[in-house]
């Protein structure tokens, strides 16, 4: 294994981790503000994190744009706006989810958005091989184990974040079209922005937001703003640059891995041996989905059949 190799693989273990420690910052940021407010914030500031990489590309010589060239403002203005009313939609049932779940259930419900994607995918004529179905059904009994109760119903928050999951997905595929027609940057700025708009407009309405409540949110707003969003957000762009596309696969699916262990050690969480099995199941289904077929390929090919989860580049935790 190479030396590029090595240093791609350990950026992108360090973006699951931060992207799964979210998950509590999450948590925790609620204790003082509501769930909208909290994501409007952070998106905001995960808006501003993107800001000195955006002109510092204006700088660039022309034609080195970088990934899906550069658009005019109209047309990043409409395709931001449309991700970022995805994004708002998936973010905000996932916080409001958290109110309700652990760190660890969401995390791992959240990252079934993997196996969703496909199945959405048929919608536009795109079949999923083998692997996915049974990635689907893995996942599938995972769910399950982790959240059915005896009396096969799943709990509320569970259930929120379930629902966020397909919007998560829908977001997937919205950016796999819009990142070759525009500037990724610009595109993430402006789905962050509309997804802050969106925020707090909604907080505005329905929630009370002192700023004694905001200053005490500090550390984990700035964890979910900054890191999740923004540092996290570049590390993966400059890490899959050189990335194997199933070490990728593997090394983000970790993000759920993470939000579980971030909830054992922080928040005290605990996971039953019923939940442990459920768990495995859901991130087997994940990583099945993604990695079916490469094993027989050969490595020149494996680039061409499996991109790596173009969305994740926008899609912060």
């Amino acid at each position: 294994m190479t030396s590029p190799t090595l240093k791609s693989d350990a950026l992108l273990l360090l973006t699951a981790t931060i992207w799964g420690f979210a998950f509590v910052a999450q948590r925790v940021g609620m204790d003082f503000v509501g769930p909208f407010a909290f994501n409007g914030i952070r998106f905001a500031l995960g808006s501003l994190v993107l800001v000195p990489f955006i002109l510092k590309q204006g700088r660039k010589p022309a034609g080195s744009a970088g990934p899906g060239g550069d658009s005019g403002p109209l047309t990043i203005l409409w395709g931001g706006g449309l991700a970022g009313i995805l994004l708002f939609a998936g973010a905000s049932l996932q916080q409001v989810g958290l109110v309700y779940t652990t760190a660890g259930n969401a995390g791992f419900i959240t990252g079934l958005y993997v196996v969703i994607v496909p199945i959405l995918g048929l919608f536009f004529r795109q079949q999923p091989n083998a692997g996915t179905w049974i990635g689907v059904l893995l996942a599938a009994v995972g769910l399950y184990f982790l959240s059915i109760t005896d009396r096969f119903s799943i709990a509320f928050g569970d259930l929120l974040v379930l629902i966020g999951a397909f919007f998560w997905a829908g977001h997937v595929l919205l950016i796999g079209w819009l990142s070759p027609r525009m500037n990724s940057l610009k595109l993430a700025l402006a789905q962050f922005a509309a997804c802050s708009f969106f925020s707090l407009l909604t907080a505005a309405l329905f929630e009370t937001t002192t700023l004694r409540g905001v200053a005490q949110a500090t550390v984990p707003i700035l964890y979910g703003g900054v890191l999740s969003v923004g540092v996290a957000y570049t590390l993966q762009v400059v890490a899959q640059r050189n990335a194997h596309p199933a070490h990728a696969s593997i090394l983000l699916s970790l993000e759920a891995v993470f939000a579980a262990i971030g909830g054992w050690i922080i928040l005290g969480e605990r996971l039953t041996a019923r939940g442990f099995l459920g768990c495995g199941l859901m991130l087997a289904g994940m990583i099945l989905s993604q990695l079916w077929g490469l094993v027989r390929l050969p490595e020149a090919k494996i680039s061409r059949v499996m991109p790596v989860e173009p969305s994740r580049k926008t899609v912060p935790r």
